[in-house]
């Protein structure tokens, strides 16, 4: 060749994204041995860089004939999946001004094509050497050229080409007339690095087919963290860049940051992390511990507990110490206590109070819980202020009261709550309320009425208060009255007028309260003024004479009248007649208040006579009682024609205060019996 070629040093650019080489002239220790066509064409040579380290490079300078098409064809490059790949090349170029006598044929420039094949495939003769099938990738122009005084100036350009699709392709370089040195050809391709940004990890990224496309690389948290939001990605663009993160991941419970949010680390014993997040790990509260590293809380020491709503950033607590200075004050059957809180509160402030009713039997040396009647207000359980008020206590009965002091912790300690303790004695009572009034008979000017003792009388009834007044009117203007017993008779009422009657009774501790209003009237017609002994008998008459009053207490498989324990044969001859309460003694029966019995079980005995439930026969329901239903049947007594009656019967869960109602009743009915029959199932 005419003219001598610099082959001077150079610089590789510096790039922020990394690049992954496919091809490198510079890495040949040997021939390249490309192909090349016309063979007087391009010309290999070694040479050295700047480092003297020996590189292979080509040449062309035919500029003094014309129509140069000169071609250079590299070895096959596998592509690696790779979409978009560039191509950095280093030449110098000889000005063509500084080259005498050619002709106007001189180039500055040469062309970059590219061929992709599925195989190594190519020959000296193909493809052809033409631009198509080759695909131009772009003509490359020098920024500096050099003259014959100077020294040669390394130009370096970077192409890229894309989408490719097959296994690998070739690069050419078509020369047109141009004085040039090719030093090195590089082939790369662009990729995101591996990266880690909040917690998350993202893989090498390849860029997309084409310089604008940004490529989705799904991130994974790194160990110990945990996603907070969905999807977790970030973008690769086409320099190589990451761009546009979504989502993060944050360090777990127990893990705290480190490595500038690269790595989640345990927490160290002795200290914990409750919540996920950027924050650190924090050292034990009171009366906790962790005894190894990654806690997400510390664990209580013996006998300190957390509640359910306490945050793992709390103390651990304990139980509080039991009331202090407990003072009682009775009176009669109520009771007031109040206490002082405990000297120990156990490190809470939700100090809460419940008290324990105990009513004791020293005759049998123990205590049970109290029943539902006892009132504690303004409740037992889950007090906050120290003071509360008991009644419905019995007279003259022991009772202990606990008062327990709890907190937030207490339910958590096997151990029951500590208390403080009082004894107590009640002192005489009043009665309990009166249960049920009844009105027996009714003129235009007089109500007859009786009730029932009170449950509880607390000693002895001395007499009953009677109040009563017109519904209309109100209680401002009632009306009393007393009676011994427990029933009375009211006076000089007016003729059909709604009246409101209410009973409460006495004893030496005072008036019991009132029982529930009852609504009576009087009736429309003037009647004659008659005598409670007169008004009994027709009372009774008029009902026994019309149909016999049944009552059936259909729970009780035995009768009253003496019927347990009978023996086998006296059972049988009694036959149906031997189970029916009867009434057959001729006359008017005096009326006994079955309430002076002790046992009302000895006052049906006394009155009544059990029937055998065959002989009874319900037909339909007819009523409501106040023990059970009232049904309307057929009495068939042996011996005797059928009869229609009233059957009442008693409901299934009675209690006992109902069965003494329905067995005082009976005996009622007993006692004022006409010689007409009158019977009820028990």
């Amino acid at each position: 060749m005419d003219y001598f070629l610099l082959l001077c040093s150079f610089l590789l650019p510096a790039v922020s994204a990394v690049e992954e080489t496919l091809m490198d002239t510079k890495w040949a220790t040997t021939e390249l041995a490309w192909t090349s066509h016309p063979e007087t064409g391009w010309e290999e040579v070694s040479g050295y860089d700047d480092a003297m380290n020996p590189i292979r490079t080509y040449q062309v300078c035919n500029v003094r004939e014309l129509n140069q098409n000169n071609w250079l064809r590299s070895d096959f490059i596998p592509r690696k999946d790779v979409l978009r790949v560039y191509v950095e090349m280093k030449f110098t170029v000889r000005d063509c001004n500084s080259i005498p006598n050619i002709p106007g044929s001189c180039k500055e420039t040469f062309n970059l094509f590219y061929y992709e094949s599925d195989s190594d495939s190519a020959t000296a003769t193909s493809p052809f050497w033409m631009e198509n099938p080759y695909v131009k990738v772009d003509t490359i122009a020098p920024d500096n050229s050099f003259s014959m005084l100077e020294s040669g100036r390394v130009n370096t350009k970077v192409r890229s080409f894309g989408p490719l699709a097959k296994a690998g392709f070739y690069l050419a370089f078509q020369d047109l007339g141009a004085c040039m040195s090719l030093i090195s050809v590089r082939v790369f391709y662009k990729k995101c690095s591996t990266s880690i940004a909040n917690f998350a990890v993202f893989p090498e990224t390849a860029t997309g087919a084409e310089a604008t496309s940004l490529v989705i690389a799904p991130g994974t948290c790194v160990p110990n963290a945990i996603e907070v939001s969905v999807p977790l990605k970030l973008y690769c663009n086409g320099d190589g860049e990451w761009m546009v993160p979504v989502g993060s991941c944050t360090c777990s419970l127990g893990f705290e940051p480190a490595m500038k949010d690269t790595q989640c680390q345990a927490c160290s014993p002795g200290t914990f992390k409750s919540k996920q997040g950027d924050g650190f790990c924090l050292p034990c509260p009171a009366n906790s511990r962790a005894t190894s590293g990654a806690a997400s809380i510390c664990s209580c020491r013996n006998g300190f507990y957390r509640s359910d709503t306490d945050l793992a950033e709390s103390p651990c607590t304990t139980v509080p110490s039991q009331p202090r200075n407990v003072i009682s004050s009775v009176n009669e059957t109520s009771l007031v206590l109040e206490w002082s809180e405990p000297r120990d509160m156990g490190g809470r402030d939700d100090i809460f109070y419940n008290i324990i009713c105990k009513k004791c039997l020293p005759e049998r040396g123990m205590c049970t819980r109290c029943d539902d009647n006892v009132d504690i207000s303004p409740r037992h359980l889950g007090l906050t202020q120290r003071r509360v008020t008991v009644r419905n206590l019995q007279a003259h009965t022991q009772y202990s009261f606990e008062i327990q002091a709890v907190n937030g912790v207490s339910n958590k300690s096997p151990y029951t709550p500590q208390f403080s303790a009082v004894n107590i004695t009640t002192n005489q009572a009043a009665p309990s309320a009166v249960p049920t009034v009844h009105l027996m008979a009714a003129t235009a000017s007089t109500m007859s009425l009786s009730w029932l003792p009170p449950e509880k009388p607390n000693g002895i009834i001395l007499d009953y208060e009677i109040k009563y007044h017109e519904k209309d009117q109100g209680e401002a203007i009632a009306h009393t009255m007393t009676a011994q017993r427990s029933n009375a008779r009211i006076e000089g009422l007016k003729a059909g007028t709604p009246y409101v009657v209410q009973v409460r009774a006495r004893t030496v501790a005072g008036y019991g309260r009132y029982s529930s209003p009852a609504d009576f009237s009087t009736n429309l017609q003037t009647d004659p003024p008659k005598t409670w002994q007169e008004l009994w008998p027709l009372i009774v008459g008029s009902i026994t004479a019309t149909f016999v009053f049944i009552l059936l207490w259909w729970s009780l498989p035995l009768s009253v009248s003496g019927s347990r324990g009978m023996a086998p044969s006296q059972s049988t001859q009694r036959n149906c007649s031997n189970t029916i309460i009867q009434f057959l003694t001729p006359g008017m029966k005096v009326y006994i208040d079955p309430f002076t019995y002790e046992d009302p079980n000895e006052a049906v005995r006394e009155f009544a006579k059990e029937i055998d439930v065959s002989c009874v026969k319900i037909e339909e329901v007819i009523g409501a009682g106040e023990f059970g239903e009232v049904c309307r049947g057929r009495l068939k007594l042996p011996g005797r024609r059928e009869i229609i009656v009233a059957i009442k019967t008693l409901k299934v869960g009675y209690t006992d205060r109902q069965r003494r109602d329905f067995l005082s009743e009976a005996s009622i009915m007993g006692s004022l019996t006409t010689p007409t029959s009158s019977a009820w199932r028990e």
